[in-house]
Parts: C-alpha cells; structure tokens; sequence
C-alpha cells in the first residue's frame, strides 16, 4: 500500500528535524511526504530544505497565512494546501504534526492494519508526553479516539466524509462521519507516539470558545456539550475552562452558525454518543 503523508508546520524548528527524521528511519517509507510552511518566520522551511537533499520524496510548498493560531482551521487549511499539490493515486493519507517521533515500525503497523480489514477507514497510535522525565499517555480524549497529530485515512474514506473540514472539531468530526457511512476506527495501543509539544499550550480564550462551537457544530446540543466540555476541562485540570465551552456553544447557537454536518450525521452523532455514555455508566 502507498501513504502520503501532509505535514502543516508553523514555527517548528525546534522539531522539524525530529520529525522528519523519524519519518525517513520509518521501516516502510511514504511514498510522498509534503510539509506545508505556514507563514513561518524561523529556520523550517531551511530544515526541510536540507532533508529534501537527502530524501527525494520529501517535498515542501511555503504558504502565507494570518500569523494567529486558531485551533482546527489554520492547522486543515495549510493541510488542505498540502493535499491540493499531490495526486490521488495513494492508498492511504496521513496528516502528521511536526512535533512527533514514531516508532520506527508505526506505518508499517499502520498498513498492515488496513490490510488485514478493508473496513477500517481510520487508523493510529497513542500520544505521549514528557512529565518528570517519564513518557505518558496524553489522556485528553478516550482511547478510542485517534489523535489529530498522527490520522490515517484510507482513501475511500477519507473521499466519503468529504476530506477535512478547516474547522475546529474536524478530528472528531472524521470519526463520526467515519462510524456513520460503517467504516471502522482502529486504535493501535502498542504504537507510541512521542509528542514534543503538548495540546493546545499556546491557546488563548478565542481560542477556547471554539472548543465549545465545535461542540455545536458537530450538533452534539447542550445537555450532551454540558457532560463532554465538563469531562474535557477536568482532563485537562482547568475546571473553569467548562464556562468558555459553553459561552463558545451558547455563541454558536445564538448567531446561527450551521453546523459541520446534516441533520441526518447529527441525529446519528447524537445517539451514539448517548450509547458511549451509557455504556460507560453501566
């Protein structure tokens, strides 16, 4: 099986080359691998430049955009970028940040998952985070969840649920949209993935609101936003973050923002949600 791989990358000098080096030590190489450097104003688009000399299937495109970071939309737009230069001749996509060191066999886990199931339409590992000098679980979501740093989209998949969405909650929304049309979302326990930088450390209270408009967009509604951002502030032990995602939801209710998908996604989103819920409590 070919895999692409997309990596939008702002300000990433300090891992770059981490990545990239992970990347190229993998025991199955992608076939193409685009960074995207997004309005970067340090030395990364000068250290993909020096591993494009070495590996002839990376490949780096400079994209402008607006210099703040916005959770979700920044991150898709500079993928979407990226995507918009390749062909659609690969088997697999795979969006991947540029703070990440794999484990040297984790696309060949990857694509041998594919292939043992040609349902699966998703695919990942773990993430890990230094505390203490130890390696940990980085426990923002349940483990059935495949973090936004490292998704792996079989083709057809990913052409299903319409690609990415530039929006905040489009790493949940793909999954979603992935139980919806019966494709199967598989979690790798085994593959460890160091993330060098941790989730959401640089975002402001704008940014935060977003959190709870994506709750509403993915047309969760409020008693279901209630439990998820309360759940979601106290994993990441800020309790007071539960009043910005529900300032974030009521906002999105009240100016009539339309939602991520059709009323017949959410229906089905809403209720397996409540089952998770459910099956959680008994």
């Amino acid at each position: 099986m070919k895999y692409y791989t997309i990596i939008p990358a702002h300000n990433e000098e300090a891992f770059m080359g981490i990545t990239l080096q992970s990347l190229a030590a993998q025991t199955v190489l992608p076939t193409k691998a685009v960074i995207v450097n997004d309005n970067s104003t340090d030395g990364t688009a000068a250290i993909v430049q020096q591993y494009m000399e070495r590996y002839p299937w990376i490949s780096l495109i400079n994209k402008q955009s607006d210099a703040v970071h916005m959770p979700g939309s920044k991150v898709i737009q500079a993928f979407n970028a990226g995507y918009e230069t390749v062909d659609e001749d690969y088997d697999i996509i795979v969006k991947l940040d540029a703070d990440l060191i794999l484990p040297l066999n984790y696309f060949e886990t990857v694509l041998n998952t594919f292939k043992a199931d040609d349902k699966v339409g998703m695919a990942g590992g773990f993430a890990y985070i230094e505390k203490d000098g130890n390696w940990v679980i980085e426990s923002l979501t349940d483990k059935d969840h495949i973090r936004g740093a490292f998704k792996a989209y079989r083709k057809a998949c990913f052409l299903q649920i319409d690609k990415l969405r530039p929006q905040m909650g489009w790493d949940t929304v793909d999954e979603l949209l992935c139980k919806f049309y019966g494709w199967k979302v598989v979690t790798i326990e085994n593959l460890v993935v160091k993330h060098l930088k941790p989730t959401g450390a640089n975002y402001n209270q704008a940014a935060r609101y977003k959190q709870g408009e994506a709750f509403y967009t993915l047309g969760y509604g409020l008693l279901i936003t209630t439990i998820a951002g309360a759940k979601l502030a106290m994993r990441k032990k800020k309790p007071l973050l539960f009043i910005d995602y529900i300032k974030g939801f009521l906002q999105a209710k009240s100016s009539g923002r339309p939602l991520l998908v059709t009323n017949e996604q959410a229906k089905f989103i809403r209720s397996y949600r409540w089952k998770k819920m459910k099956e959680k409590l008994f």
